[in-house]
């Protein structure tokens, strides 16, 4: 009986946790991985700190090489290979070996993992000193300009977490840094105190903030230095380079041309085994939608967390298995200077956008104690009033808010109300925490106003 093929197109998170699992599952399947560039497996979230020089090397970023997936899982990785084009009906990859040599792949099985891409193509992107930090490729690139040129100045386009992150990153570095964010605050999808104090603190560190500042296209610098950034009605601003952080689309080029149905949010739609629309393609990552468990609807929610466990399911369910992937509840958290910046959940607008009657409390309290040098840490609880059901919480401080946003989370998961958040048992010592944990003590006040007290 002829080996069963599974093809996987895209690396990194999604890509390679599809392979790996599903070699797991199946020690005889044959598994292609197909990847445009190349680098196969890597901590993306690590890469703003390769350009602080926090990560003294690109290397240090490498989970694993090709040659381990080749050697060590028996996974075939073709590097730069670009799929094309994808033939459900004959079971048919065309793709490109180095962007000429024509390949026609045949698979039993397909693993779409084809990430996202740069949310906005603004003219002028493609010069020499327009940068973006979507991979490791793009991020060795800034690097090595930096560590070259030495510049002085820099623009970045969109306040989004990478943007942030990278303008933190640059003023380690001793660059001067401006943003334009073309809506009126950072961070989407956080409270208007949590984005307030998150400004204040890009304020604090020299960072020119401009909002309402939709960047329009991008030249070269007078004399051909540097480069010119156009924005809102008439207005410019000049630096030695641009970075684009406008965040990332789903790249569905493929799926879609081959048949798959696409989501309301754009991105490829799957069901709970990460299925698509075709028979015997699945997709997970960046690429595909994901079910959020709060609102009941689908989102796009690009991390590297949820793209490793669709990948998992994917990969194990291509392979013969029957894993699901229930949804996410919206958990991230962020690093602003000194500050850690947290949300799980719904915000108050979309908990309204969604179809509930959201109430919310928002207090100040501590990290820990504050007799032990304990840290202002602020919190936004945020629920259903006619049902008490917790629907989102948020958090900001310079320690405590990353991790602590996870019981939250929990929360989320169980479906739990305020009153049921009131009674939960959580570790208590003066240097880690408040005697009343600052989560309960927003549940009482939630609690407190569900009863009109």
């Amino acid at each position: 009986m002829p080996t069963e093929r599974l093809v996987v197109i895209g690396g990194v998170a999604a890509g390679m946790s599809a392979a790996s699992r599903a070699r797991k599952i199946n020690p005889r399947l044959e598994i292609i991985v197909l990847e445009k560039g190349r680098d196969i497996s890597y901590g993306a979230c690590g890469l703003p700190f390769l350009i602080s020089g926090q990560v003294a090397r690109p290397e240090e970023l490498v989970v694993y090489t090709p040659e381990f997936f080749r050697e060590e899982r028996k996974i075939d990785v073709r590097l730069e290979h670009e799929a094309t084009e994808i033939e459900p009906g004959r079971k048919l990859i065309r793709a490109l070996h180095r962007g000429s040599q024509p390949v026609d792949i045949h698979y039993d099985k397909l693993v779409i993992a084809t990430g996202g891409a740069p949310a906005l193509s603004i003219p002028g992107a493609e010069l020499p000193n327009v940068f973006n930090c979507n991979s490791l490729a793009a991020a060795i690139r800034l690097r090595r300009f930096l560590d070259d040129k030495n510049p002085g100045q820099a623009i970045i386009i969109g306040a989004s977490y990478i943007g942030l992150e990278c303008a933190e990153a640059m003023v380690a570095r001793g660059i001067k840094v401006s943003i334009l964010e073309r809506s009126a605050s950072v961070l989407g999808g956080f409270e208007p105190e949590i984005a307030r104090r998150v400004q204040q603190g890009l304020s604090d560190r020299g960072v020119r903030l401009h909002t309402d500042a939709e960047a329009t296209a991008i030249a070269a610098g007078p004399a051909g230095q540097g480069i010119t950034v156009q924005y809102g009605s008439g207005s410019a601003a000049q630096a030695d380079l641009a970075l684009l952080a406008t965040g990332v689309v789903p790249q569905t080029t493929l799926a879609q041309t081959a048949g798959m149905r696409l989501g309301a949010t754009g991105a490829i739609a799957v069901d709970d085994r990460m299925q698509t629309s075709v028979n015997s393609v699945y997709a997970a990552g960046d690429c595909t939608e994901v079910m959020h468990l709060v609102s009941g609807k689908p989102t796009y929610f690009p991390l590297g967390t949820t793209a490793n466990k669709q990948g998992r399911v994917a990969g194990e369910n291509a392979a013969g298995g029957n894993a699901r992937f229930d949804g996410i509840v919206g958990t991230l958290a962020t690093k602003v200077f000194d500050l850690e910046v947290a949300k799980t959940g719904l915000s108050t607008q979309q908990a309204l956008a969604d179809g509930f009657q959201p109430g919310r409390v928002v207090l100040e309290s501590y990290s820990h104690a504050k007799y032990l040098g304990g840290k202002p840490l602020s919190v936004v609880l945020i629920w259903d009033q006619p049902s008490g059901r917790v629907l989102g919480c948020q958090m900001i401080g310079e320690e405590g808010a990353a991790k602590r946003v996870d019981a939250a989370a929990v929360a989320l998961h169980a479906r739990m109300r305020v009153e049921d958040l009131l009674h939960l048992d959580l570790s208590y010592a003066p240097p880690f925490g408040t005697v009343w944990e600052p989560l309960l003590i927003a549940a009482h006040e939630a609690v407190k106003r569900r009863r009109g007290g």
